[in-house]
């Protein structure tokens, strides 16, 4: 999921990391407001409120919601530069560096939102944005632009857009290519709400409170696991292979 890039990616690499991290995006999502009462995997929302108390030239009331949309920013940044730096190290997978570090967060925030409650909420909701910037950022990196799975709104837009091309046949012939683009992004969106639903199950009903961040966590980390293992079954497949087709010659 994580390793394969450029031409190496398929649709399916694309589609599993989709599930995943848009799963854990809803329990962000959801999690985040319930406590916080705020929008804690994108920022468009607190664009408009900054915007709103600029305009009314109540600076320093907006000024939060800059620190918002700056930690979402930066955690955006943070990713990609992560990445960027430890690229040529060749033994090392570059995106287990942000994924590890978005893990740590929301184990973090779970902790501090659990044992201060809402002390420290605009702490708290820098820390998630910023682990949604990361999140953002190196799954659009893995999947080259494809994936995105912290916010909906691009998604239906495209979703939208790729549905009235199956109505012109001539136009747009590839249907194979559009339809699997469609596939990908109702699962997203599927995903996205499914992981909100299970968020909001957790927090209340199970009253797991700010532990549901936790599971999302787990998620990420088992995700990880799962890849490397399955990345390392493959390659004694190939190893296993090749000796036996050298044997035969």
């Amino acid at each position: 999921m994580y390793r394969h890039q450029g031409k190496a990616r398929t649709m399916k690499d694309n589609l599993r990391i989709a599930i995943i991290l848009s799963f854990v995006a809803g329990i962000v999502n959801v999690t985040g407001f319930l406590f916080l009462k705020q929008l804690t995997t994108n920022v468009t929302g607190h664009f408009a409120l900054f915007i709103n108390d600029v305009a009314n030239l109540e600076f320093w009331k907006g000024t939060v919601y800059f620190l918002y949309i700056f930690s979402f920013l930066l955690g955006s940044f943070a990713s990609s530069f992560l990445i960027e730096f430890f690229r040529n190290n060749k033994r090392l997978n570059v995106y287990v560096i942000p994924v590890i570090i978005e893990s740590l967060i929301l184990i973090f925030v779970a902790i501090l939102g659990s044992i201060y409650l809402v002390e420290y909420p605009d702490l708290i909701a820098c820390l998630l944005l910023f682990s949604m910037g990361l999140q953002n950022s190196y799954v659009t990196k893995v999947s080259d632009a494809v994936v995105r799975t912290t916010h909906l709104t691009g998604l239906f837009t495209d979703l939208g857009i790729e549905l009235s091309y199956l109505f012109f046949k001539k136009k747009y012939p590839n249907r194979k290519k559009i339809k699997a683009s469609i596939k990908l992004r109702i699962y997203i969106i599927s995903f996205f709400f499914l992981g909100g639903l299970f968020g909001g199950f957790a927090y209340s009903t199970l009253q797991l409170g700010m532990y549901t961040l936790i599971i999302g966590a787990a998620v990420l980390i088992f995700n990880l696991l799962y890849d490397d293992m399955r990345f390392k079954v493959i390659n004694l497949r190939r190893k296993s292979y090749r000796r036996r087709i050298a044997y035969r010659k």
